[in-house]
């Protein structure tokens, strides 16, 4: 399934609460059991919090299905970017 980054702006994003974060992270689950329930397949994989903003990581078949989540959830969704491929630094390992 293709992965996909998705910019969410929110300024002040970094000082929300344990329980701010808490509310968002419930928020989202739910749009996305429903989602799925109604045969969508997408996956929240993790999120980074950053001074004005999140960054999602999300495994889903094609845009259209996290614009749906961000609407359905009453998120932002400024960018969504389908990654191309991952690397780390094992990459950097030459192989046999």
């Amino acid at each position: 399934m293709p992965k996909f980054l998705i910019r969410r702006e929110i300024p002040g994003a970094g000082k929300l609460t344990p329980e701010e974060l808490q509310g968002i992270s419930e928020r989202s689950c739910g749009v996305i059991r429903d989602l799925n329930h109604q045969g969508h397949d997408i996956q929240w994989i993790h999120s980074f919090v950053t001074e004005d903003g999140i960054t999602c990581v999300y495994n889903a078949p094609d845009e259209q299905t996290l614009r749906e989540h961000a609407m359905r959830g009453n998120f932002p969704a400024n960018a969504i970017t389908p990654v191309k491929t991952m690397i780390d630094p094992i990459t950097a390992e030459k192989t046999a």
